[in-house]
This record gives C-alpha cells, sequence and structure tokens, in this order.
C-alpha cells in the first residue's frame, strides 16, 4: 500500500496538473446583463442608504470591479487578482466599507475560479483569496459574527462549484465510455459486413470452379459477381473505416449488429399487444449501405423500446421507413401524452440516437409533435454512408 506521504504527494500532483473544463457555450451577453443588473443596485444602494460622502468612492470602485464578472469563466485567476486585492483595500483607500463588493466577489469570483479554472490557478487564486481576506481581517473593522458568515457562504460557493465541476467530469468521462462502445460496436458491423460479402465471394468462386471445365461461360459470370461483391466490399471497408477514425463524433446506440431494414419488421408487435407497433417500409430500401440499415434498425428499436417504457397511455406506435434516390427518412410516432419524457434512471439513448445519425452524416430528432400529437423520433441518413 502506498504511505501517506506518497497519497498526499499523488493528490496535491492531481490538483496541480488539472486541465480546465470545457467552457459553456452561452455567450458574453447574459454577463453584460449581470453587470449591468449589479451596477444598477450599487448606484441605488449608495443613493438610498445613507453615509459619508467618501462612501461614493466606494461605490464608483465597486461600479469599475464589476467590469470583471463578464471574463470570470475565461481567464478566472487574473479577475480574482484584480478584484479581490481591490476589494480588500476599498474600506482603507475610500474610508467607507464595501459591503456589496464583498458579497458580490466573494461568490460569483470565487465559484468561477472552482468551476472553470485549472488546477495552477485554482491553487494561485486561492492563495490571493486567503491574502486578501486576512488583510482584510487584519486592517477593515469587521464584525466577528461577519466574518464567519462571510467565510460560510465563500466555503459553500467553493463547495458547489467543485461539485459542479466533478458531476460534469464524470458524466463527459461516462460519454467517453459510451462512444468507445460505440466503436466497438461500428467495429462490429465493419466484421459482419465483411464476413458477408466474403463468404458469398468464396460461394460463387468455387461454384466458377466446379462448372469451369463443362460451362466456362458460368465461370466468367461467377467472376462478375465476384468483382461487383469485392467493389462492395471496399467501398463499405473505407466508409466504415473513416467513421471510426472521427472519435470526436461518435456515441452510443443499443442494439444487436448485423441487424438491417428487413429485421425492422420484427419490431411489429402481436395483434392485441398494447401499444400496438406497425412497421411500414416504402420505396428500394434492400440495397441501402450495411452501416446505414444497422443504424435505422437501431435507431427504430431505441425510439419503440423509449416509447413502450415512457409513453403515457400510448395505444399506437408507428414506425415508417421511406427510402428515396439521395436519402431514407425514419419517423416513429407515438399517440402517447406530449410533453417532457424523463425515464425513471440516467440513460443516453437520445443522445446515441442523434450522436448516431450525425456519425453517419445525417440528424435525428426527438420531441413533441405539435400536428399529430404525441411523442415523433425523425432520422434522416443519407444513401452512401460516411457522407456529411
Amino acid at each position: 500500500m502506498p504511505s501517506y506521504d506518497e497519497g498526499v504527494h499523488a493528490f496535491a500532483g492531481s490538483v496541480w496538473n488539472e486541465p480546465r473544463p470545457p467552457l459553456p457555450a452561452s455567450g458574453p451577453l447574459r454577463d453584460w446583463a449581470l453587470v449591468a443588473v449589479l451596477v444598477a443596485l450599487t448606484a441605488a444602494d449608495g443613493v438610498v442608504r445613507p453615509g459619508p460622502p467618501e462612501r461614493w468612492a466606494a461605490v464608483a470602485l465597486i461600479a469599475v470591479l464589476l467590469l470583471t464578472l463578464p471574463w470570470r469563466r475565461s481567464r478566472p485567476l487574473l479577475m480574482i487578482a484584480i478584484a479581490c486585492p481591490a476589494a480588500a483595500l476599498a474600506e482603507p483607500l475610500t474610508g467607507s466599507a464595501a459591503e456589496p463588493v464583498t458579497a458580490v466577489f466573494l461568490i460569483l469570483l470565487p465559484y468561477s475560479l472552482y468551476r472553470w479554472g485549472s488546477g495552477r490557478e485554482i491553487v494561485a487564486g486561492t492563495a490571493v483569496i486567503l491574502a486578501g481576506l486576512l488583510f482584510a481581517l487584519a486592517f477593515a473593522d469587521i464584525p466577528l459574527a461577519d466574518a464567519l458568515g462571510g467565510g460560510a457562504v465563500l466555503a459553500a460557493a467553493l463547495a458547489l462549484a467543485a461539485a459542479l465541476r466533478y458531476r460534469s467530469r464524470a458524466r463527459m468521462r461516462e460519454l467517453d465510455r459510451i462512444k468507445s462502445l460505440e466503436r466497438e460496436a461500428l467495429a462490429r458491423d465493419l466484421h459482419d459486413t465483411v464476413a458477408h460479402h466474403v463468404s458469398a465471394m468464396a460461394v460463387r468462386a468455387q461454384a466458377g470452379l466446379a462448372t469451369a471445365s463443362a460451362r466456362p461461360d458460368a465461370a466468367v459470370e461467377a467472376l462478375r459477381v465476384i468483382e461487383d461483391e469485392a467493389t462492395r466490399t471496399l467501398a463499405e471497408m473505407r466508409a466504415m473505416v473513416r467513421v471510426l477514425r472521427r472519435g470526436d463524433r461518435t456515441a452510443a446506440a443499443e442494439g444487436t449488429p448485423g441487424r438491417g431494414v428487413a429485421d425492422l419488421r420484427a419490431l411489429a408487435s402481436e395483434p392485441g399487444a398494447r401499444p400496438a407497433v406497425e412497421v411500414r417500409i416504402r420505396g428500394d430500401a434492400d440495397r441501402l449501405p450495411g452501416a446505414t440499415a444497422a443504424a435505422l434498425y437501431r435507431l427504430a428499436q431505441e425510439a419503440v423500446t423509449n416509447a413502450r417504457r415512457h409513453a403515457r397511455h400510448a395505444t399506437r406506435i408507428d414506425v415508417c421507413i421511406r427510402a428515396e434516390d439521395a436519402a431514407v427518412r425514419l419517423d416513429v410516432h407515438d399517440d402517447g401524452e406530449a410533453g417532457p419524457r424523463r425515464p425513471a434512471s440516467p440513460g443516453y439513448g437520445l443522445i446515441g440516437m442523434a450522436e448516431r445519425a450525425e456519425l453517419l452524416g445525417g440528424t435525428c430528432a426527438a420531441g413533441p409533435d405539435p400536428q399529430r400529437g404525441g411523442w415523433s423520433v425523425s432520422a434522416v441518413l443519407p444513401r452512401t454512408e460516411g457522407a456529411s
């Protein structure tokens, strides 16, 4: 077993080398709106609450410091280094207490540091925060109760940030695991496709050899069939390898590898079953690429399974496949009650469906159907594998 010192050293190293998590996709407009609201509240507080004339210097300082908030996620350490020393020096410099700035920056900036900063930034930012707090306690007239209350608020903000950071990282690990499982499923699909075509070529070659002496034309025909099968096999292998190389665009979808459009009819329910499942296939869907056909089956299977489990008071589930010249369309609709559906246990079925379609160059959407009522899952996949 590792010693206590080794454990502490390993923990300190993991904290120091902790990378920054991905930033949210939301733009800065919301942050600037927050700055405008806080500046207005600070100015109103300076007008309403009585105080010495020097208080307006503190109000002006607060307004300037609030401008650091829009960069609290992208540059948390720099914003901490600017705001915390200024907040600690607010009362000695202006001769007036700055409670609003304390309330704002003891929550938002430290929270952002622990939520979005790297390990090195967190360590350095924590030292800056502690130094600012110690300076404020030493030179500012802060009652002990207020100091304890501020420390409790700060600790709660940091704990919340760390918990959300851990939860986000755990979810990313789970998604990475599911993506790895999907890549394995795609590899199995590739194996099944190649094995099928190679078996067909072997059978035709044996037949051609057996009849070559008596019927040379049959041997030539067998060679043509082998050539067609080999060309199709190479095309599907190239397309599937391109898909497998897209490591940043994979996700998982439940299903059995090797299934295709012909197996969709097995999803139909027995007469009298509730909800009843009806499967319709329109157009030429027999010569779809292997991965596209397998993806259609998996998307339909996932959609039907979700409808059976989560559609409230559903009596019918319609599965429709429409094969067109350039694409194939899947529509799964149930007549259950519209509205958000939350599985009983956490899952990534809808995520897997959307990513599976995107993986093959298509789209997949699920949600309430405003026209027909109930819930619909719609997917469009190109007939050419690996299109994007």
